[in-house]
């Protein structure tokens, strides 16, 4: 049994190590081209594209004898101070682990390839967390607010100016309906009708003068 626990605890801590090595990546500066003068991409502008968070590691390749590379503070970073570093590299093939999170400031060992721009920023995030790129539970949609109602009373207070229409019938004049984009258009026909008997009238009066005026020669003849 205690033989058994042994293998379980064994098998546990293997697991959990290469759990977190999975976790952890490893950067190589300047890709093909290493830790150089002149890179194909500047150095600052390539840590820009990447994402460094604690425990991923950086991988400085270099021509060793030759070249080196300083963990510095920011002011020595700036400076190109190559006197004071924090951690000196130069074995050719230099891993860096970042084991906090904030910024680490690397420079050249030659102080005129660093004032060239062989200097480097990288800002570390602290440890990925798996749980925050879950996707957050959608929130329940809420009903609208019951405002239907209202706008029904609104609306149908629109429906009494259709009786202004009444007033139009006694012939005062033209008027504007309500709502409508337009005035209303009033027939003229109607006050036409009194020519029409006048001109009946004059006719008959003519017709009955023309009459008697026949009659009158009629009798004188006779």
């Amino acid at each position: 049994m205690a033989d058994l626990q042994r293998s379980f605890i064994i098998y546990f801590v293997l697991f959990s190590s290469f759990a977190c090595t999975l976790q952890a990546l490893q950067f190589v500066v300047g890709g093909r081209d290493g830790w150089v003068l002149n890179p194909f991409e500047n150095y600052n502008h390539w840590a820009q594209r990447m994402r460094f968070q604690v425990n991923d590691t950086l991988l400085f390749k270099y021509q060793r004898g030759s070249e080196s590379v300083l963990v510095v503070d920011k002011d020595d970073y700036e400076k190109c101070n190559t006197g004071n570093p924090i951690l000196k590299l130069q074995d050719g093939n230099s891993i860096i682990t970042f084991d906090r999170s904030g910024l680490f400031f690397f420079i050249s060992g030659s102080k005129s390839n660093c004032a060239n721009g062989q200097k480097l920023i990288i800002a570390v995030l602290a440890v990925r967390n798996n749980r925050s790129l879950s996707p957050l539970p959608p929130r329940p949609i809420a009903p609208p607010p019951e405002t239907e109602s209202p706008a029904a009373s609104t609306t149908s207070p629109s429906s009494p100016p259709a009786e202004a229409h009444t007033p139009t019938s006694s012939g005062d004049g033209p008027s504007a309906v309500p709502g409508s984009p337009h005035p209303a258009v009033i027939d003229y026909v109607a006050p036409s009708v009194p020519h029409r008997s006048f001109a009946t009238a004059a006719s008959v009066s003519s017709v009955v003068l023309v009459s008697m005026i026949s009659l009158g020669c009629i009798s004188i003849i006779f």
